[in-house]
């Protein structure tokens, strides 16, 4: 049986691209899509893939927390983030969430394919600059990052207000109330000392949460 493989990218070309290389594989092929977090949970509820892999940098929900979530409704599924982004906060911020490979999209093309089969057999695939990243780090002193203050549910709303989204576009995508919303983003703001929108805007980009494309 081919590994099933869905893929989210907000771009087209990079889902054509990456749908051609994987399904030209004897063993795996692409059994959906999608060009945002909340349509792929969607979709990998009901398909459940084996393999996701998903980009970082994706409007409605950011990859790093489609991750979390799509690992707690799908515990047997693994994802692989495929980015441009090699900072820290954004590699161990994506493998908190319980990524198993990170691939940055310059090494796509040879990459991609033996992360999604060494992810499959239940390893672990990054990038030989982010394997570098990760080796350097792994000796300092762990220490709480802000994002453990925030609730599930913030941690959702969070890159929705630093993208600028008000908070009744907020609450019509995840079925809450307005005034629900501001009370979660009033809590969010106050959890982490930030007292303004362009604040929050500067702390979502710095922890690898928003990206400026």
């Amino acid at each position: 049986m081919p590994i099933t493989v869905f893929i989210v990218d907000d771009h087209p070309v990079i889902i054509e691209g990456l749908t051609q290389l994987i399904n030209a594989q004897e063993d795996m092929r692409v059994v959906g899509t999608a060009r945002n977090g909340g349509d792929a949970l969607e979709a990998i509820a009901r398909l459940h893939p084996e393999v996701v892999v998903a980009d970082i940098a994706m409007p409605h929900l950011n990859g790093i927390e489609a991750t979390r979530q799509i690992l707690e409704q799908s515990p047997e599924t693994h994802v692989v983030i495929l980015s441009m982004h090699s900072t820290p906060d954004h590699i161990f911020n994506a493998l908190d969430a319980g990524a198993s490979g990170y691939v940055l999209k310059e090494n796509a093309a040879t990459q991609v394919l033996q992360a999604v089969r060494t992810v499959h057999a239940g390893g672990r695939y990054l990038s030989e600059r982010v394997a570098e990243i990760t080796a350097n780090l792994a000796t300092r002193p762990r220490r709480t990052k802000p994002l453990d203050r925030l609730s599930k549910r913030e941690r959702e709303i969070l890159p929705l207000v630093a993208a600028g989204r008000t908070s009744a576009e907020i609450a019509a995508g995840l079925g809450l109330s307005p005034k629900t919303v501001d009370t979660y983003r009033s809590r969010m703001m106050q959890k982490l000392d930030l007292h303004d929108l362009p604040a929050l805007v500067r702390f979502s980009i710095q922890q690898g949460i928003t990206v400026l494309d």
